[in-house]
Parts: structure tokens; C-alpha cells; sequence
């Protein structure tokens, strides 16, 4: 009963965050206006939360083995409670990205800590759970979107794209001309509620935390110590350094492709912004539900399985945009079996490594160090490529050069791993 509780409490954290990873897209313009600033102005905000989502995950990964890890999942969820409330009455642009970013370090701290707990908590069922977790942050990540649009009007675009929309320049003028204060009450009740709605969610779920916490059990902390010593491949830095690459590629082209694909719809195939928009509500959509049916399949299929499936996917979907670039039904088609393939690899290369070794707080901080790095470099190198040749489809280079890294780490990672163990040698 206890686990079930554990993980019922994961999903919810993990639900939350992907609301709150999210929920930038559609209240984006109105943040801006918040501040008086214009959305290119803001676009260092990016950049804040992906330096606060690796800090987070240092930080996680080094306090995950020395205190209690409901507690800092629980002081997280807390930093992320009072972070949210606070965004809709910042009214500067510094107050605003440095919010932001403590939002993406208890982000970063919940994604290490929250992988970790679901491997040492389900063993054997550890593929069912992770991938439980991750679509718990799929599907919040689907929905914010459709439920913005509802709460904030038609006119919020019901995808997780921001076009370089422009203020008026007077408003910058009157934030020149005046000092505006630290923090005020917004105009926008809207905006208010939007994140008001998320922080009370994140303080229900810190509680929630904090209570697994009081019911913890030393003799649960001993077995999880001693499983963790169980297992160590012989070349456990190398694999570790291999699942770094991984990530980095996987989640980077997980980023890269719906930030760009309203654009490159646009402007390179000729589809209207409808069209263009729905795209992404497929690519996200495709996704979660993928990691939805993944949670009853990983009872039959086992992590190396997806891993394997997932990668001759993206490889088919990626050649496939590369070849017929210019084809919308193409683009329809491929965006929908990319989202679907795109879904397993991330949460599956966790649940396969811990069959073979020990995955502790500051080995998966390493690995999603990886994965900020993605975040940061993969989408920043597409677009300014892409400024230089806007005749190329670069998006699509982009993401098929990362599904070919993937789809040839992974079998380096398997032959790293199946090197004889240390300890307690077990074949997955």
C-alpha cells in the first residue's frame, strides 16, 4: 500500500511539471505584457530555465544521497508552490527569468530525485512504474495547452509554440520612462488564475510528500541500501557517460522538433497556421498516448524492446520528412509516428540500466545533465543554422542525425553493459 501511495504521489509531482513546463507557450504574450517587455526581449527566459533545470539536477543529485528523499522531493514541490504564485505579480523581466528559473530547479530536482525513487521502489516492475511517471508529465504537458485556451479565451493558440510577436513600443517606452515595482498585482485576472491553479496543485502534492515522509520506514531505507550495492557493471562510468550521449541526442530532438515545427510547416511546406497548429497537438498527443499504452505493454515487452522499436521509428520517421520534406500528408504522417516514437526511449533506457547497475541520485543527475544540455544546445544550434540557410529543412537534419546517434548508442550502451557485473550479476 505504501508504494502504491509512493507512486501515486510521483505521477501527481510529475503531472504537475509537465503543466508547469508547459504552461510558458500559451501565457507567454501575456507574461510579457505583465512585465512591459516584448516576447524577443524575453527570450532569455529559455535559457534561465534550462541553467536552472541543470543546477536543479546537481543539486538533486547530491542531496538525494545524503538526506531523506520525500523530504527534498516535498521542499521542491514547496519552492515550485511558491514560485508559481509568484510569477503572475512579477513586473519585472529580471524578477520574472529569475523565477523561472528556481521554477526549473525544482523541476530539475523532481525529474532526478522522482527517477531514482520509482527505480529503488518498484524493482522488477520498474518499467511499468517509470513509464507511469513520464506519462503523467506527457499528459500534463498535453493538456495545459487545450485547458489555457479554455480559461484564457480562442484567441491563446492551442499548442506549445511562441511566434516573435511584437508589443507596442510604447510599452517599452513606459518602462524606460518609469520604475515600475518589484511586484504589483496583475491586470489580467486570467493570468492570475492560471498560475494560481498550479501553485495550489503543487502545495497539495508538497503536503502529500511531507506526509510519505512522517511514514517513512528504516527498515524500507536498509533493503533499498542494500539493493542499491547489489549491482555495478564493470565499466559503469563508461555506460553512464553513453546514457549522458543519449539523452543529450533523445531529448534534445524531443525539444527541437515541436519548437520548430509551426514555423517550418509554415513558412517551408505552405501549410496555413491551423494546420500548422494542429501538427503540434499531434506530435503531443501521439506521445502520450504512447506512454500510456506503454504502461500496459511493459508487462509483455520488455525496456530493450521499446528502446529497439522506438529507435527504427524515429529513423523511418525522420528519413521519411528528410525525403518528401515539402508533403503535408507526408508531415502529418511522419509528426504522428515520431511523436508515438519519441514516447519510450527516455523512461525505457532507465528501467533497462537498472537491470544491470545501480542508477543512485548522483549517477541519474548525470544523466539528465545530458539531457539540459539537449535542451540548450540541440534547439539553439537548429535555429541559427537554420537562419543561415533557410532554404534547408534543418529542423529534419537535426532530428535525423539525433535518431541515428540514438538508434547506434544504444547498441554500444548494451555491449558496455553486458560486460561481466560486480556484484550480483542479473541478465536483462
Amino acid at each position: 500500500m505504501l508504494r502504491w501511495f509512493t507512486t501515486v504521489i510521483l505521477c501527481l509531482a510529475f503531472l504537475g511539471m509537465g503543466i508547469g513546463a508547459s504552461i510558458l507557450g500559451p501565457t507567454f504574450q501575456d507574461l510579457a505584457t505583465n512585465v512591459n517587455r516584448n516576447i524577443s526581449s524575453l527570450s532569455v527566459i529559455f535559457v534561465g530555465r534550462a541553467l536552472g533545470y541543470m543546477c536543479g539536477s546537481l543539486i538533486g543529485g547530491v542531496l538525494l544521497d545524503c538526506m531523506n528523499q520525500f523530504l527534498l522531493l516535498g521542499l521542491s514541490m514547496w519552492i515550485l508552490t511558491v514560485s508559481t504564485y509568484l510569477i503572475p505579480f512579477c513586473k519585472t523581466a529580471v524578477l520574472l527569468i529569475v523565477t523561472m528559473s528556481a521554477i526549473s530547479v525544482s523541476f530539475g530536482v523532481l525529474d532526478t530525485g522522482g527517477n531514482v525513487v520509482i527505480l529503488a521502489l518498484s524493482g522488477d516492475k520498474s518499467p511499468r512504474h517509470m513509464q507511469a511517471l513520464h506519462f503523467s508529465f506527457a499528459l500534463g504537458a498535453f493538456l495545459t495547452p487545450l485547458l489555457a485556451k479554455l480559461a484564457l479565451g480562442p484567441t491563446v493558440s492551442a499548442d506549445n509554440h511562441t511566434e516573435p510577436d511584437f508589443l507596442p513600443a510604447a510599452l517599452n517606452a513606459s518602462s524606460e520612462a518609469a520604475s515600475d515595482p518589484l511586484l504589483a498585482a496583475p491586470h489580467d485576472m486570467t493570468l492570475l488564475w492560471a498560475y494560481a491553479s498550479l501553485g495550489t496543485y503543487s502545495l497539495v502534492v508538497s503536503l502529500l510528500f511531507f506526509a510519505r515522509f512522517f511514514m517513512r520506514s528504516s527498515r524500507q531505507g536498509k533493503s533499498t541500501a542494500s539493493a542499491q550495492q547489489s549491482r555495478r557493471a564493470q565499466y559503469h562510468k563508461a555506460l553512464l557517460c553513453l546514457f549522458l550521449l543519449f539523452s543529450f541526442f533523445s531529448t534534445g530532438a524531443l525539444v527541437t522538433y515541436p519548437s520548430y515545427l509551426f514555423s517550418f510547416a509554415t513558412t517551408h511546406v505552405g501549410m496555413d497556421k491551423r494546420e500548422a497548429a494542429g501538427l503540434n497537438s499531434i506530435f503531443w498527443g501521439t506521445l502520450a498516448a504512447c506512454r500510456g499504452l506503454a504502461m500496459l505493454f511493459a508487462g509483455c515487452l520488455s525496456p530493450a524492446s521499446m528502446i529497439v522499436l522506438s529507435n527504427i521509428g524515429s529513423l523511418a520517421a525522420c528519413l521519411f520528412l528528410v525525403l518528401f520534406d515539402r508533403s503535408p500528408l507526408c508531415l502529418w504522417i511522419a509528426t504522428s509516428v515520431y511523436g508515438a516514437s519519441m514516447a519510450t526511449p527516455y523512461p525505457s533506457v532507465f528501467s533497462w540500466m537498472q537491470q544491470y547497475t545501480t542508477i543512485s541520485g548522483k549517477s541519474a543527475a548525470f544523466i539528465t545533465i545530458g539531457a539540459a544540455l539537449g535542451l540548450m544546445a540541440i534547439p539553439a544550434l537548429t535555429g541559427d543554422i537554420q537562419g543561415q540557410y533557410p532554404d534547408l529543412p534543418v529542423l529534419l537534419y537535426a532530428c535525423f542525425g539525433s535518431a541515428v546517434f540514438t538508434a547506434v548508442l544504444f547498441p554500444m550502451m548494451y555491449k558496455v553493459a553486458t560486460l561481466p557485473l560486480r556484484k550480483g550479476s542479473r541478465k536483462g
